[in-house]
């Protein structure tokens, strides 16, 4: 192994000016840190951040929640490929989106033609913890919210392990340590990811 392939596995980040050439879309379960991941790498990279949900929200004027209790949930999908779409178009950034979002064979291919997708990986324990005292999760509204949770994360793991990238992360793992991950992982990518030495480089 190479000495920078090295420095790539322990999760270290290249030297010079990050410079951003497809969009990353964070993919994952709910809980996983693709919101918060998300906004941080894209402050790292200089690169806008962009959240699908958000998005929705914003231009229903409504909460997730209510949106899925007024039009259900396959309005809602319809409405989130639209927008994932819409965001991809733009210049590139850091895309975070719903956990459900990468379910769709149609937003996969929509990622995959016009960004990448890194999907961050995190234990059941791990997602219950950060979710549970949230009643922002209409999927969880239910009699048995763990046993949901359980069902939705083995049902969808095979799914989101299609992405381009998957990054570990725990509860153990602060956030600017897993963009490091994230960074170390595009960077395999250079397509997507390239980092330019500047003057004062050398």
């Amino acid at each position: 192994m190479t000495e920078f392939a090295q420095s790539l596995a322990d999760g270290a980040v290249p030297e010079g000016a990050p410079r951003l050439l497809k969009t990353v879309t964070m993919v994952g379960m709910m809980g996983a840190g693709k919101t918060a991941v998300g906004k941080a790498l894209a402050s790292r990279l200089g690169v806008p951040f962009l959240d699908s949900d958000a998005a929705i929200v914003e231009a229903a004027n409504m909460s997730i929640a209510e949106i899925f209790a007024r039009d259900g949930e396959a309005f809602f999908r319809a409405k989130e490929t639209q927008v994932i779409g819409r965001l991809l178009e733009g210049t590139p950034g850091v895309l975070s989106t719903g956990g459900g979002a990468f379910l769709s064979e149609e937003n996969r291919d929509i990622i995959a033609r016009k960004g990448v997708a890194v999907c961050l990986k995190a234990e059941l324990d791990v997602l219950w913890n950060r979710v549970r005292h949230r009643d922002t999760r209409p999927l969880l509204k239910t009699p048995n919210p763990y046993g949901t949770l359980r069902a939705l994360f083995e049902a969808r793991a095979p799914i989101y392990a299609m992405a381009d990238l998957v990054v570990e992360t725990d509860a153990h793992v602060a956030i600017d340590a897993t963009v490091d991950r994230v960074i170390a992982a595009l960077v395999t990518r250079p397509d997507v990811l390239v980092f330019e030495k500047t003057a004062t480089d050398g």
